[in-house]
């Protein structure tokens, strides 16, 4: 049985192959090309649409083997759910109609977990399952509105969400935030200066700064974009992800002509490989949204949307979710007074009350890609913060996250290579 297994092995790798009634023989080798082949026609193809992702980050390369990774933005695998997302697996595997195809919308048992977690009238008809956040967040943009369309987003934002935007032709406008989120008096005029017709934030657990929107603006948020006839794309990632602390309801619990179109996801609060989210939108615009969902990549494997329902109809899945709530603020605790500590020069903007985050202010006169490129020779990755703004960064941040580590010890010592001097 072991010889068996190892050939097989060597024959799903190419290195050998089989011959029924001959034997087992070496796989030839491929030949080289001995000359480099001309791809320059491709640009002048792809004429001027760029499409890029985390070009900053891009640029520093991959970190050192032994790196600690402080710039990731999910759980840990010591944190993650992984005897819970086995168990599910593997119940839902047994299922008879599991390779089976799925609705486009997703499954309905699924549509009504994720349309209960909104609350408000919310239902199962109201809810689209996508291959997770990302998934979610580029069918939106692409379905809301038309290349060469503002879009405004909150500055700083999630970096990504300002490529994705970029990569579906739209043109980000940001909007500042200051400690209680998204300045209402400034969207309105960035409204009528551009005449844009979608607004795109993170009411709760914002990344990167942590801050969470508070009642008085929430309603004033979603009643300008209402007056504007523009859509406000709630995405809602981080909700799984707080500390302890009481979460205010989505923006779209009590939304009632489908301005908000609301996004979340499994994959932070469990694991990256989990990707399995949810889309909510209320008239014409779901309609859009399933279209465009049929010709990307027609519905979620089953297989996996069968075992999301197992994980958030197991007694385990909340007492992980309340296990992870601990562990964060710990770790956020023991970060910020670590920094605070070490760099008394550098400022944590806020201490979160939920995500993954810290948003730190760096000393005036300092280069954050100079910060973020010295803590790589010194064995740890943190994510420079001019990424994640649209338009000119105003001061230089890093964003430090401490849900990435192995344990505290592996956080304090990340901690100390970031703020080591020389």
């Amino acid at each position: 049985m072991t010889v068996a297994r190892a050939i097989a092995r060597l024959v799903a790798e190419g290195v050998v192959l089989t011959r029924t009634g001959s034997g087992t023989f070496v796989a030839p080798r491929p030949r080289r090309e001995s000359a480099i082949a001309d791809t320059a026609w491709q640009t002048v193809a792809l004429a001027d649409r760029f499409v890029g992702t985390d070009q900053i980050t891009a640029a520093l390369g991959p970190a050192p083997e032994g790196t600690i990774l402080l710039d990731g933005g999910y759980l840990h695998r010591t944190l993650q759910p992984t005897g819970l997302l086995g168990s599910a697996l593997a119940r839902a595997a047994r299922r008879i109609d599991v390779w089976d195809r799925a609705p486009v919308v997703g499954l309905e048992a699924l549509r009504s977990m994720f349309a209960r977690s909104v609350g408000g009238g919310v239902g199962a008809e109201d809810v689209l399952i996508t291959s997770g956040g990302q998934s979610a967040l580029s069918l939106t943009f692409r379905a809301l509105a038309a290349p060469g369309s503002p879009i405004l987003m909150e500055s700083p934002t999630y970096p990504v969400a300002i490529e994705a935007a970029r990569a579906a032709g739209l043109r980000p406008v940001p909007v500042p935030i200051d400690d209680d989120g998204i300045r209402p008096d400034l969207l309105a005029e960035a409204f009528a200066m551009t005449g844009a017709r979608l607004l795109y934030c993170q009411p709760t657990f914002h990344n990167p700064t942590g801050t969470v929107l508070t009642t008085e603006r929430r309603r004033q948020v979603v009643d300008i974009a209402r007056a504007c006839g523009a859509f406000l794309i709630e995405d809602d990632f981080a909700r799984l992800l707080g500390h302890g602390s009481p979460v205010p309801p989505p923006l779209a619990w009590d939304d009632r002509d489908g301005t908000v179109v609301y996004l979340t996801s499994l994959t932070k609060p469990a694991a990256p490989s989990l990707r399995v989210g949810a889309l909510v939108a209320r008239g014409p615009v779901m309609e859009r949204l399933r279209a465009l969902r049929r010709l990307d990549d027609f519905f979620v494997a089953r297989p996996m949307q069968e075992a999301a329902l197992e994980i958030l109809g197991s007694p385990s899945w909340d007492r992980h979710l309340r296990t992870v709530s601990a562990a964060l603020r710990e770790r956020c605790a023991l970060a910020a007074g670590a920094v605070a500590i070490a760099r008394p020069d550098w400022t944590v903007t806020r201490v979160p009350a939920g995500g993954l985050h810290l948003w730190i202010r760096l000393a005036p006169g300092e280069d954050d890609l100079a910060v973020v490129r010295d803590a790589r020779r010194r064995g740890v990755a943190v994510s420079p913060g001019r990424g994640t703004f649209a338009a000119e960064a105003p001061a230089a941040y890093v964003r430090l996250g401490f849900a990435a580590a192995a344990d505290h010890a592996e956080l304090t010592e990340g901690i100390r290579r970031l703020t080591a001097s020389g």
